[in-house]
């Protein structure tokens, strides 16, 4: 029986909190707000989460009176927080400033949830809505700059607010609140380890697949491969295919190396095509991300169903195994109440169709990336393919931006207003990235800045400009021009330019310059992922490229990583020398408000 019960109110968040519980060795589960009331059995608390609705929402999630009467400790979290509030007599308003990614706080009273901390803590944040007046019997315990009520408490009640977000791991003392709120208010008891996980996840596989066989899809990334590794050792190696499958979205010489390492490890159930050709023709001419991401998604069911026809595979006899994650499931709205960011190349609606027929095992879809890196070590598989970092099931796709018309850049008052007493200059660029602010999708402009301060001042700067600026969420600088008179406000972005081979290899020359670079240096092990994308952005006749460095454990929220700036002029001055290359950018913006991947 789970100890601590997470009901999920739709946050990007949700599952993140469960992991943070189970890291503590507790087991925890998650239920709806619609199915709360029938869950609190034996419950010792109840942690309501994040999420993108309004308190004042006429369908956002509520809580049932009767959870206020069974003398449960409750903690709610962002949206949690101001339910908390709403539904105990407080006051919530739209706040006067919207706050995503890292905010100081200021910690009143350290003697309850908060005890340990330090009175002054960088905590994460995402949102517009705030509590503007704690309910009666409720007191201020810890304030930002920006939000007077950052946490709330109320000890004889055992009833606790907090408008950041303590489950993310760039709160740094946001182990110590949880830990606070399991052991020292819920008086729980350890009763989780990893072990047990890996016995039980197999035993669901068992039961799941019960006598039939599973087809695999594996790309040579951590999850299909630790999914693959983990099925095979639940059903036996006879009752599992893989099939690795060429998209032409590959990096530079990654198929020869995914091959290499497979044979290393003794799997000879694996089939190698090359489907490259229907890949780039499903998205021939489609700008639109999300276009493309499901139109990628529906070819590998094509390419699946073709397989299973050449082999002879019958398909009452076989699933469908996928290597999703968690982050993959909640960044495509398919939990309650969540809203949709990006729609993940598993999660189409082809794909949901088999999952609602049972056709579809996904052993890990409850973990994140550092949990499934785990499992990995334990199945005892070699640290290089454990280790190795993220990359994008639909590939390099996602990582080369499109256009349709013929646009440039434009100036902005309220830009130039945050970055000239700097020396800076702003443009809005017409190129629309994805981000996630407030736990809702954001597809808004890209923000350039112009050469001349170091990394924090960037960093710090688009923290401003995207809490301050209406309809951005992404900031970049120039690094290097491939020559210096070429001017910006010349720029444009060309029309008609969609994926090609010829766009696709001009961005595998620059990401493997990017990678090589990076082992050079021996700087691997300082970022998380290292997405190198390109723009159709020309100040002569070439393309631009941006880098995207990122610190991450999960992939729910990251930082951009701060590379050594000789390392970085170095690098962005012969990624110039590439011909077809004008300029290259570096992407300074936490998630959120942007997403890690630009698409």
């Amino acid at each position: 029986m789970s100890q601590i019960l997470i009901v999920n109110v739709g946050g990007q968040y949700c599952h993140l909190i469960a992991r943070r519980i189970r890291e503590l060795g507790v087991q925890s589960r998650i239920c709806t707000s619609e199915t709360l009331e029938n869950e609190l059995a034996e419950v010792k608390g109840i942690i309501i989460s994040g999420g993108p609705s309004s308190v004042y929402d006429p369908d956002s999630p509520v809580v049932p009176p009767s959870v206020f009467s069974a003398k449960i400790p409750i903690l709610g979290i962002c949206y949690g927080h101001q339910l908390l509030a709403h539904n105990l007599g407080g006051t919530v308003r739209p706040g006067k400033l919207r706050e995503y990614g890292e905010t100081s706080l200021t910690v009143i009273d350290n003697d309850s949830i908060l005890c340990g901390i330090r009175k002054n803590e960088i905590v994460w944040m995402s949102h517009g809505d705030e509590v503007v007046k704690v309910p009666p019997g409720f007191q201020v315990i810890a304030r930002t700059e920006n939000c007077p009520i950052a946490a709330m408490s109320n000890t004889d009640q055992k009833y606790f607010g907090l408008q950041f977000h303590p489950e993310v791991s760039h709160t740094l003392c946001g182990s110590i609140v949880i830990k606070n709120f399991v052991f020292n208010i819920c008086k729980c008891s350890k009763d989780w380890d990893m072990g047990g996980e890996i016995l039980r996840l197999k035993a669901d596989i068992q039961k799941q697949v019960g006598q039939r066989k599973v087809l695999f899809f594996v790309s040579g990334g951590v999850d299909s491969t630790v999914a693959f590794s983990l099925c095979a050792e639940a059903l036996g190696p006879e009752r599992v295919l893989g099939v690795f499958v060429d998209t032409g979205f590959m990096r530079k010489d990654e198929r020869e190396e995914i091959e290499a390492t497979f044979l290393a490890k003794g799997w000879h159930n694996i089939h190698y095509i090359d489907a490259s050709k229907t890949f780039l023709e499903a998205v021939s001419g489609i700008a639109d991300p999300e276009k493309k991401r499901k139109r990628i998604g529906n070819s590998f069911l094509d390419v699946q169903r073709s397989v299973m026809k050449q082999l002879g595979l019958g398909s009452s006899d076989w699933m469908l195994g996928q290597g999703t994650i968690y982050p993959d499931t909640i960044e495509s709205g398919k939990a309650k109440f969540a809203s949709l960011i990006k729609t993940h190349h598993n999660r189409v609606e082809l794909i949901d169709n088999l999952i609602r027929q049972g056709l579809v095992l996904e052993p890990l879809k409850s973990l994140y990336k550092d949990e499934v890196r785990d499992i990995g070590r334990a199945l005892g598989l070699p640290g290089d393919m454990v280790n190795k970092h993220p990359f994008p099931g639909p590939g390099l796709s996602v990582r080369c931006l499109c256009s349709e018309e013929e646009t440039r850049p434009k100036s902005d008052h309220a830009l130039s207003s945050i970055v000239s007493r700097y020396g800076l200059k702003a443009w809005r660029l017409p190129l629309f990235t994805v981000g996630v602010q407030g736990d809702y999708r954001s597809y808004r402009e890209l923000v350039l800045l112009s050469e001349g301060v170091e990394l924090p001042v960037y960093s710090m700067l688009a923290s401003q400009i995207i809490n301050k600026v209406a309809q951005t969420n992404r900031v970049v600088f120039i690094l290097a021009r491939k020559s210096p008179h070429l001017n910006i406000e010349n720029a444009i972005i060309r029309p008609n330019r969609f994926l090609t081979m010829d766009r696709l290899d001009l961005l595998r020359e620059a990401d493997d310059l990017c990678r090589k670079f990076l082992e050079a240096a021996d700087l691997s092990g300082e970022v998380w992922q290292f997405p190198v994308i390109l723009l159709p952005l020309s100040l002569e006749s070439g393309e631009t490229i941006a880098l995207r460095p990122i610190l991450s454990s999960d992939a729910m929220t990251a930082k951009h990583a701060e590379l050594p700036m000789d390392f970085l002029a170095e690098l962005s001055r012969r990624l110039c020398e590439i011909k077809g290359i004008d300029l290259v950018l570096y992407d300074v913006t936490n998630k959120p408000p942007a997403t890690i991947e630009w698409e």
